[in-house]
């Protein structure tokens, strides 16, 4: 795995600026404070000439859409807004088709900019369309929740969900610009911030033990939007994230360890139904969880490895076993075949990312599976 090179952790809060150095499709990812009010003028400093056709949801829109088209309108750049149903529902192919025409319709064209203002259903589903709008328009990621800003703004993956599995249908399509305001998650549910975190504390879990320590000890900080703690958490993640999809772009390889816990945890929210019942981060904490265990089970690391990382993710409010879903209970033969249905199966084989320890994930497909069906039957049966 590259080595993850994390900032100063003691550093302020100013903004920071993390280079995504892809030949010919280099971007920047901006972290920090104020960045949604100066976002024209940072388009237009960066990316030129061009339209913005804005694409967010409903719960976003109600607190910050009207800052965003004013920064645009002051730069001559705002073309139209487009406001979706907020929830992982949206990331359909009725909604893709809806959003396309739409973008069509508002007359955006092929020097202009789709701006993905959301979170990871509109950045990927946003993200989606620009891939095929016209056959490829530029894209600004403006992520308002934890889990965008740190994961699924960065990288260019874009897609939508089916009945068979979560983005199983989508594209590679790298943004031009992303924008990371740190004051836009002041507004973000506490249980969505919390499902952000699952994807903080991943980087740490899967190859940067010193960071995973680090947030055992700075998560109060975090979760109280002190600027300082935030920022360099951000900034780690994404710098993890960059190293990672800079060795493997399209995920031939080395970029499948991003996927800790995902196997497990997108198996739960297709069982779950993408709605409520079950958000992308917590499926994702339950699925680390897994994982770990997983390895443990297997020999592969030593006895406590999941049980700490399940107990630094419970202090923060997230599930870490499947028992702890609402509603009907999750049967392990639906999940190991909703599994079967994931990208990274190859040649019928699944792949799954384990550990040999904290930080020290790696990706096998050398699993019987039947080990797996066990341990999530005994998983899926509620305590007595």
């Amino acid at each position: 795995m590259p080595t993850i090179v994390h900032s100063n952790l003691a550093r302020s809060g100013a903004h920071r600026t993390v280079p995504i150095d892809l030949p010919g499709r280099e971007y920047e990812i901006l972290i920090g404070a104020g960045l949604l009010d100066d976002a024209g003028r940072l388009i237009a400093q960066r990316l030129g000439k061009g339209k913005c056709g804005v694409v967010t949801d409903t719960n976003v829109a109600a607190h910050h859409l009207a800052t965003l088209e004013a920064a645009l309108k002051a730069e001559g750049r705002h073309k139209g807004s487009v406001v979706l149903p907020a929830g992982e529902p949206t990331k359909s192919f009725g909604k893709l088709a809806e959003l396309s025409e739409t973008l069509l319709e508002m007359g955006l064209e092929r020097g202009d900019f789709v701006v993905a203002f959301g979170g990871g259903v509109i950045g990927d589903l946003a993200g989606f369309a620009a891939s095929i709008l016209r056959r490829g328009v530029r894209y600004v990621q403006i992520p308002t929740s934890l889990l965008a800003q740190v994961d699924s703004s960065v990288g260019g993956k874009t897609g939508i969900n089916t009945a068979q599995g979560k983005n199983l249908i989508g594209t590679f399509h790298q943004p031009s610009l992303v924008l990371a305001d740190t004051d836009v998650l002041k507004t973000l549910p506490t249980r969505e911030m919390r499902a952000g975190y699952a994807e903080v504390a991943k980087y740490g879990l899967l190859g940067d033990a010193e960071f995973f320590s680090w947030l055992e000890a700075n998560w109060r900080d975090i979760f109280s939007l002190d600027p300082a703690t935030l920022t360099s958490a951000i900034e780690t993640s994404v710098r993890a994230k960059a190293a990672v999809v800079l060795a493997d772009e399209k995920e031939a390889g080395v970029r499948g360890l991003l996927n800790l816990g995902h196997t497990f945890g997108h198996a739960l929210e297709a069982a779950t139904g993408y709605g409520g019942r079950l958000l992308h981060g917590e499926g994702v904490s339950i699925g680390m969880v897994l994982a770990l265990e997983l390895s443990e089970r297997l020999g592969l690391t030593g006895h406590g490895t999941a049980g700490r990382a399940a107990s630094h993710l419970s202090a923060v409010g997230l599930p870490t076993s499947i028992t702890e879903i609402a509603g009907p209970p999750l049967n392990a033969d639906e999940l190991v075949h909703l599994m079967g249905q994931d990208k990274k199966v190859r040649d019928g084989r699944m792949t799954f990312v384990l550990v040999r320890g904290i930080g020290e994930a790696y990706l096998t497909q050398d699993v019987d599976i039947e080990v797996v069906r066990a341990m999530l039957a005994e998983k899926c049966t509620p305590a007595t």
